[in-house]
């Protein structure tokens, strides 16, 4: 069983967001790098950006093409 992915944690800098492990920087298990929480990279608003990209159209957009000219 997997843990909760914490949408809004206290400081998202100490931990390595990589793995359901959430490891302190100073001891991560999995990796070398330290993976960053989505806050860090899209600013606190991420969750709203992110299911918005998912979302369907509600209208699908048409394409202007280029008007047909006969010569």
């Amino acid at each position: 069983m997997t843990k909760r992915f914490p949408i809004h944690p206290a400081n998202p800098e100490r931990i390595c967001w990589g793995c359901d492990k959430y490891c302190s920087i100073d001891s991560m298990a999995c990796a070398n790098e330290r993976s960053p929480h989505p806050a860090e990279l899209f600013g606190e608003d991420w969750l709203a950006w992110g299911n918005a990209q998912l979302a369907e159209p509600s209208e699908p957009k048409k394409r202007d093409l280029p008007a047909e000219t006969k010569s």
